[in-house]
């Protein structure tokens, strides 16, 4: 029934600390990811647009988490000089690095977690969801912009 394990890769750099523990350190706090997710993805870059687009953050909670990911160099905040000011947030490069990590995320979920994702249930792959370009988007491959 099950396959056979796979043995995990063995660094030939000693760390200092949990590469993984580290990264969740920053995002895995309740709604990091979906910010992230909603500022490079959906192009939510304002306060108001985040907090309709991610049911159930309140606006303590998204002044707190966008202080922590801008404190963290994952986002930064854009300010224009207009009358009145406007304030919009962007990915930094290391919030866009995180990209591909949340499209794995996607192609995870979607073969997972169907009955949760897909009206019709079924299970589907990066290439079904996302056919342009033959699915060499850089999320898609990882590769680097």
């Amino acid at each position: 029934m099950g396959s056979t394990p796979v043995e995990p890769p063995v660094p030939i750099v000693p760390f200092k600390n949990c590469p993984i523990a580290t990264s969740l350190g920053v995002l895995g706090r309740k709604w990091s990811l979906l910010i992230i997710r909603d500022i490079g993805w959906k192009r939510a870059d304002r306060f108001n647009a985040l907090l309709r687009t991610i049911p159930g953050l309140t606006p303590r909670m998204l002044a707190l988490r966008l202080s922590e990911l801008e404190d963290a160099d994952m986002i930064h905040r854009v300010e224009t000089h207009n009358s009145p000011k406007l304030v919009r947030w962007a990915l930094t490069k290391k919030g866009e690095d995180i990209m591909p990590v949340l499209m794995r995320l996607v192609a995870f979920g979607s073969r997972w977690f169907p009955e949760r994702i897909f009206e019709d249930e079924r299970p589907r792959t990066l290439a079904e969801i996302y056919p342009e370009n033959g699915g060499n988007h850089p999320w898609i491959t990882g590769a680097p912009d």
